[in-house]
């Protein structure tokens, strides 16, 4: 992706840290198409200015998504998605191959395709995953290292074999079906739960994953998530205020995945070739450009008609193309004018992006500075500090990197920017809180991103040696909230979990370490509860299952490792908690879910899905894992979950 934005605060926050909620439900060791015929390109909206199509047809717009599963990089290959109709009909809606990093989309929805097709109704969908050349990796032991990924039989998925595709049948529920009408537009959005889908055991060498995909297709999201819309340039309407574009998702540098329509307002930022603008003057710099110009917004996507309205656009050498390469990612560390990046996606002119685990920038007095959702402001290199989230643009200088080691994460690469770009993207603190005081809140930190705070060298940012940066206090200003974190601020506890987004202090200029724009407490941070019963499953993983709720039996000899609640980065071990924890359903948007090998079911009630989930039980299947999100009741040891997948074993599986 070309850069995270988000700083919007839903009503009830859903997110919680990749790596620590991968010891919550992945078991980390270390925490104990055919049939229907091609679809045609489409603007993914309902006809406005300089888009066309056939009134017999309506426009599917696809996006894919991802709930956090402690990855650090999860590349793969989508190979097809398909849709099936209620008569059986299938249709492949995705025009070609698309890699894409799951682990890169836990804040954001990305646009993969749209497509044409005749009205009907669907009742699901499939994916197609290739793992052949996949870029999976995890944090570990203060590292970051790359993973096996197998099979539920035990094939190895990461190699070059027939058995490295994985195919994923997906059932909507019965009231959630897929309705396309004529010269309408439906919304058919794929979330990719990591959390849900793999075992991950790091004491192997290397560190093995068991894949058991799970995904989530929903008409109507229950994450209330930014939309990200990347594609060449088309045409400009200045009049309708909108511009058309032929998708390219994720970082493709060619193809055709769809054309689309991004409406602007008076309020939309624009980035054009190193130049912001606000509104029409942005409008009409990007109407300079010729076609083919690179462009990416990110924004919100109408629930009623599925159009999509652009807060912030980046144009032509804002991205990075023709005459940039790119470094997204952390800084972890900076001496002088040179910056170590971990983890980051190398953005490369002329051949794929790819992961690496660390980069160096070099920097220069020429090198410009901006920051997203402030661009009135000037800034340097001296921004630039430990920790901040950035999108770097240059020159990747030697040693160059051949193609055959594309896939090398440790070969050296280094990034000349000091002719370049770089913008300071928003920033994500976990933590628990030590101190809240007027305009200042003291943080243990845990992690920064998707990265431990353990990867990060402070040295050098503070004002002096003494004032650097401490991860163990680690001081965030307040001064500056959005108007939504003003209570969540006030009902700061002592040792409770806390989430601070927002943009690191000038490099040289702690205290504060921070500028915190949205703080998240206790009370509105998601909590997430994972259980396994090992590879065999169990025929009565619930004490109780009934039509409200159903309740762990935490006396159950085949539960394994995986017997968790994670609140923040607060690891509570169940066998601790006073009673048995139950699950039960959330008024707020949900949908539940039955995984078996190769096929999701989905339910948007309760009530069927334990009606469903106790006739498979009865018939033999058995419990393979749980994974619940939602709010915890400590007075009540329940979960009232808007999230639930079950993974179940057939009886004739041995």
């Amino acid at each position: 992706m070309d850069d995270d934005l988000s700083l919007r605060m839903p009503g009830v926050v859903r997110r919680v840290h990749g790596v620590l909620l991968a010891c919550l439900t992945l078991g980390l060791a270390a925490c104990g198409g055919s049939g229907g015929g091609p679809a045609t390109a489409s603007t993914g909206m309902d006809r406005p200015a300089g888009a066309s199509q056939t009134t017999d047809q309506g426009t599917v717009v696809v996006a894919l998504t991802d709930v956090e599963g402690g990855f650090t990089s999860y590349a793969v290959d989508v190979l097809a998605i398909s849709l099936e109709r209620s008569d059986g009909a299938v249709i492949d809606v995705l025009p070609q191959p698309a890699r894409v990093d799951f682990a890169q989309l836990t804040a954001l929805s990305e646009v993969i395709t749209t497509a044409d097709i005749a009205p009907g109704e669907f009742v699901g969908g499939s994916i197609r995953i290739d793992y052949a050349n996949a870029e999976i990796y995890v944090e570990t032991g203060g590292e970051i290292v790359a993973a096996d990924v197998y099979d539920s039989e035990g094939n190895l998925l990461t190699a070059s074999t027939a058995s490295s595709i994985l195919e994923i049948a997906i059932s909507l529920p019965l009231r959630e079906r897929l309705r396309v009408a004529s010269n309408r537009t439906a919304l058919f959005s794929i979330d990719f739960d990591l959390t849900a889908s793999h075992i991950v055991d790091t004491t192997t060498d290397p560190v093995s994953v068991v894949a058991q995909p799970y995904l989530v297709a929903e008409v109507r999201p229950v994450d209330d998530k930014e939309i990200r819309v990347r594609g060449a340039l088309l045409n400009v309407d200045l009049d309708a205020g909108t511009y058309d574009i032929r998708l390219r998702p994720w970082q493709h540098q060619l193809g055709d995945y769809g054309a689309f329509t991004v409406i602007t307002t008076a309020a939309t930022e624009f980035e054009v070739d190193g130049v912001v603008h606000v509104g029409r003057s942005g409008l009409e710099a990007l109407a300079a450009k010729p076609e083919g110009t690179l462009t990416v917004a990110f924004g919100e996507l109408d629930r009623s008609d599925r159009s999509f309205t652009a807060g912030v656009v980046h144009a032509g050498d804002s991205l990075a193309g023709d005459r940039y390469a790119a470094v997204l990612g952390n800084i972890v560390a900076r001496n002088g004018d040179q910056l170590v990046l971990k983890g980051a996606l190398a953005i490369r002119r002329d051949r794929p992006a790819h992961f690496r685990r660390t980069i160096t920038v070099e920097l220069g007095t020429d090198t410009s500075v901006t920051r997203v959702r402030d661009p009135g402001t000037e800034y340097d290199k001296d921004d630039l500090s430990v920790g901040q989230r950035v999108m770097i643009l240059g020159q990747f200088s030697e040693p160059a990197i051949e193609p055959a080691d594309e896939f090398t994460p440790d070969a050296a690469l280094v990034l000349d920017a000091t002719q370049g770009r770089a913008r300071m993207l928003v920033t994500s603190l976990l933590g628990t809180v030590n101190e809240a005081i007027t305009g200042q809140v003291d943080v243990n930190l845990r992690a920064i991103d998707h990265l431990s705070a353990s990867l990060f060298d402070f040295t050098g940012t503070g004002n002096s040696e003494q004032n650097d940066a401490d991860p163990a206090h680690y001081l965030v200003a307040t001064t500056h909230l959005t108007a939504g974190s003003v209570d969540a601020l006030q009902a700061l506890e002592v040792d409770q979990p806390v989430r601070v987004l927002g943009f690191v202090s000038r490099y040289g200029d702690a205290p504060p370490d921070f500028e915190g724009r949205v703080v998240i407490g206790p009370r509105d941070l998601p909590a997430a509860l994972g259980v396994g019963w090992g590879s065999d499953g169990t025929a009565s993983p619930f004490s109780v299952i009934g039509a409200r709720s159903l309740v762990i039996d935490l006396a159950n000899p085949d539960i394994g490792q995986r017997h968790h609640l994670l609140i923040g980065d607060r690891l509570i071990d169940l066998f601790d908690l006073p009673a048995s924890p139950g699950i039960t359903e959330s008024a707020l948007p949900r949908v539940y879910g039955i995984a078996e090998p190769g096929h999701a079911e989905l339910f948007k009630d309760f009530a069927d899905f334990v009606d469903e989930l106790s006739l498979r039980l009865s018939a033999g299947d058995r419990a393979r894992s749980l994974a619940a999100y939602g709010r915890y009741d400590a007075g009540q040891v329940e979960l009232t979950a808007n999230k639930v997948v079950v993974h179940l074993v057939p009886p004739d599986v041995p």
